[in-house]
């Protein structure tokens, strides 16, 4: 038993956590390739490595995946310090190159001459569809303003279809539950951020982010656009790129006379919040939401000019509303700060309801014994308590969205 512990002991040294074993690059010159402040780590690998996020039977391991800034093309490659074969009998290390295999396409490089090669080549490389929106960011490190350019796409694209299934494999490190769409589907739409940037007097593109778009059909002859991926690359996070490109996309679709409403599948909290601040953004010119129109409550008139002129749907509507109206209400004022209180408390309590609903059905079916008043008046209690919760959470987050729509 105890020479089993010391082998135990012995084998857990070769487990490696992937999240820090796979480096990630986007290369713009040689010397990146050794310069450490150009790595990156991937938030997840469980989709590729099991929810342990562990490879097994290797000691130092490093997943180098380097890719050129543009065109994405790919470097592969793994090293290790000592592999667990050549130190143990009976036991096998696991496949690592398989399992990077099953999502990176083939045709990337192995060795770093040949990637060196075609980062000569990258001069070529143009970012592919139509040219929407272009933009600039201050670079404070580099004291000087740098342009960014958002582009449509699709598959009749020469080379776009490539491009795409390397750009998608950044999915499966940055998104939880990523997968890939079925690109010959036409009803899928490309939304592309790429930066402008000089190197040797020569104008070049960096892939920056994108987001994929589905065009589903609603009867009779409408379509509902549906976010389905979004990705802002680690390096240009924090940047404002993800609100340009939310709202490029919105402007997008708001000229089009047969888009319903433009909607997203399983947002995260962080698209939400996105999404909150560029839709008040869109919205807050709108006559409907005046100052005036505000303070006289939600109306028919908000969710009909929010829809017909930006393509937003009642749901969002009511969060705009919620949003500008405490923008335009004195919080100090005890009977504004009553009243604005009183209107969002309305809408949360809505499943609140629907339970109490649900237990007055149950007191008809079930004896008294089983459901007293007591249990009854705890349960209200608690639902008090998180109502108001929810509420100091929700005016929270709303006044960080009007933070950031100052500053904008």
């Amino acid at each position: 038993m105890l020479r089993l512990t010391a082998m135990e002991k012995k084998l857990a040294e070769y487990k490696c956590n992937t999240n820090e074993a796979i480096k990630l690059k986007l290369v713009r010159f040689p010397e990146d390739l050794e310069d450490d402040n150009t790595t990156f780590n991937p938030e997840y690998s469980h989709q590729v490595f099991g929810d342990d996020e562990v490879a097994f039977g290797y000691k130092g391991l490093k997943i180098l995946l380097y890719y050129i800034a543009g065109n994405l093309s790919t470097l592969f490659r793994i090293e290790y310090t000592s592999k667990v074969n050549e130190k143990f009998d009976c036991v096998e290390a696991d496949d690592v190159e398989s399992k990077i295999r099953e999502i990176v396409p083939p045709g990337f490089c192995t060795n770093t001459d040949d990637f060196v090669c075609l980062l000569e080549k990258e001069v070529n490389f143009r970012p592919f569809g139509m040219l929407l929106h272009t933009y600039s960011v201050h670079n404070e490190e580099a004291g000087e303003d740098i342009t960014y350019q958002i582009y449509k796409a699709d598959m009749t694209c020469p080379g776009f279809r490539e491009y795409h299934e390397r750009l998608q494999t950044f999915l499966m490190w940055f998104i939880e539950t990523a997968s890939f769409i079925d690109v010959d589907d036409e009803r899928w739409n490309y939304f592309l951020v790429f930066e402008k940037y000089n190197k040797d007097g020569a104008t070049l593109f960096a892939t920056v982010g994108y987001m994929t778009v589905y065009n589903y059909y609603v009867y009779p002859d409408k379509t509902r656009p549906r976010v389905s991926q979004m990705l802002i690359l680690p390096p240009f996070q924090g940047e404002g790129h993800g609100a340009q490109l939310l709202e490029t996309v919105h402007r997008y679709y708001m000229s089009s006379p047969t888009v319903l409403d433009i909607t997203a599948e399983d947002p995260s909290e962080n698209y939400v919040k996105l999404r909150d601040f560029v839709l008040v953004k869109l919205c807050q010119d709108l006559p409907c939401f005046s100052a005036g129109n505000l303070m006289q409550g939600f109306s028919q008139e908000m969710v009909m000019e929010a829809q017909q002129k930006l393509k937003i749907n009642k749901q969002h509507t009511r969060r705009v509303y919620e949003i500008l109206r405490l923008r335009a209400t004195d919080m100090g004022d005890a009977e504004q700060s009553r009243s604005y209180r009183l209107d969002i408390k309305r809408r949360l309590i809505g499943p609140y309801k629907k339970k109490q609903r649900e237990l007055a059905k149950m007191r008809r079916c079930l004896r008294p014994e089983e459901l007293t008043n007591q249990l009854n008046q705890i349960d209200l209690n608690m639902q008090h308590e998180q109502l108001e919760e929810n509420f100091q959470q929700l005016v929270s987050h709303y006044r960080r969205v009007l933070e950031r729509l100052a500053q904008a």
